[in-house]
């Protein structure tokens, strides 16, 4: 079943990845969702239309959860839910950039059983199933067994703030990526070696990432070290570290220990 939805996923993925173009560097209106919950465009609800009229047809008894629709409590009580990102990297979508991507996945009991991440503007697709080998353009890719000293990591700048590394700042050297699933993909496929959020991250954005990451050997977990649960009633996850098992563990230990909200400091 995982191999049946990955095809779905991705032949998805590919038809959004053209309606995407089609407003990419045509100035579509753009305008900021309540709450500084960040930019959306007309290109972002026209692509989660699309994958919502597709898939859901595909699969009426799977749940939905996706950055542009209403979310409902309906998917918890599903089987299997589909966690979608029409467009993760909707800042440089609108700038004109090509690091966007169309961000799928298929959860079942709380765990990635299909991820897809395609790059319209790249033309370049990753792709696991649950059981099988992390893909790229539909060849094998394998992380980086890199050490701690001079990794390269993805990150925002909060990420290597000297108070989220037990006073000091790591020797990390840092980069960016604007989608945070393309910065799964990244490392999934060695060109990076690992990524990192301090912030909590929501489910649409790592879901199918998290999959192809730990298809190519990564370990993936939140900042506690646990491993992810997807299709949750928050639909966030508490931050993250993505890296070859070595490094994941030498960033854990470096870091300041991870307190969750509610949880005593």
């Amino acid at each position: 079943m995982p191999a049946r939805d990955l095809a779905l996923l991705e032949q998805a993925a590919v038809e959004a990845g053209e309606i995407a173009l089609r407003f990419w560097r045509q100035a579509p209106q753009a305008w900021d969702k309540p709450e500084g919950a960040g930019p959306v465009t007309e290109a972002d609800l026209a692509v989660n239309a699309h994958l919502e009229a597709v898939l859901r047809q595909a699969r009426p008894n799977y749940g939905w959860l996706s950055e542009e629709s209403a979310d409902t409590p309906e998917r918890l009580a599903a089987e299997h839910c589909f966690i979608v990102d029409p467009i993760d990297g909707t800042r440089a979508f609108i700038d004109g950039q090509q690091g966007f991507s169309v961000s799928l996945a298929v959860a079942r009991a709380g765990r990635v059983v299909a991820g897809v991440v395609h790059l319209p503007a790249m033309g370049v697709t990753y792709a696991a199933a649950e059981g099988g080998p992390a893909l790229r353009d539909g060849r094998p890719i394998a992380a980086s067994s890199h050490g701690f000293q001079d990794a390269r990591v993805l990150t925002g700048k909060p990420g290597l703030d000297p108070r989220h590394w037990r006073g000091v700042a790591p020797p990390l050297r840092r980069v960016f990526r604007p989608s945070l699933a393309w910065r799964f993909c990244l490392v999934a496929d060695g060109q990076f070696d690992a990524t990192l959020s301090v912030r909590p991250a929501w489910e649409w954005d790592v879901a199918a990432g998290s999959l192809i990451a730990q298809a190519a050997g990564c370990r993936v977990s939140d900042l506690a070290g646990a491993p992810m649960r997807f299709n949750t009633p928050e639909a966030l996850t508490p931050g993250l570290v993505v890296a070859g098992p070595a490094l994941h563990g030498a960033m854990l230990r470096a870091m300041t220990p991870f307190t969750a909200p509610g949880e005593p400091t």
